[in-house]
């Protein structure tokens, strides 16, 4: 499978947090799946670290993702484009990114966010 990792799952993954499901472990390392990153979730975290809202900085995890084997993928024009076209469901331009990047590519998006979950897309959630 080819998953989009959203950024709470992310952090997650990276700091071996008890709030990764025991199943999505077991998904991440799945070698025939193919896992994504998305910048928008590095950015992401650089805004919120800087905060202190998150527990790890942006360029550790950027590093840590790239270590382990995990595919970066760029926010283009066209996922920017799409996220235009998104109905109002969540508010957070975060969130709304990753939902155009999982539509576009297209991508599985792994999320715990109930609000993602509304969008017509295919969400991994335990």
């Amino acid at each position: 499978m080819n998953l989009l990792l959203d950024t709470h799952i992310l952090i997650w993954w990276a700091t071996d947090s008890s709030a990764l499901p025991p199943q999505c472990k077991d998904l991440l390392a799945d070698p025939n799946n193919q896992i994504f990153f998305s910048s928008l979730s590095i950015w992401e975290v650089a805004i919120k670290h800087a905060k202190g809202l998150f527990p790890i900085s942006s360029e550790t995890l950027w590093r840590e993702s790239i270590r382990a084997g995990l595919l970066e993928l760029p926010f283009a024009a066209r996922h920017a484009s799409k996220a235009e076209t998104l109905p109002p469901i969540h508010s957070d331009p975060f969130d709304r990114g990753l939902i155009s990047q999982a539509l576009e590519e297209p991508l599985l998006l792994v999320s715990q966010d109930k609000a993602i979950q509304r969008y017509p897309l295919q969400v991994l959630s335990y």
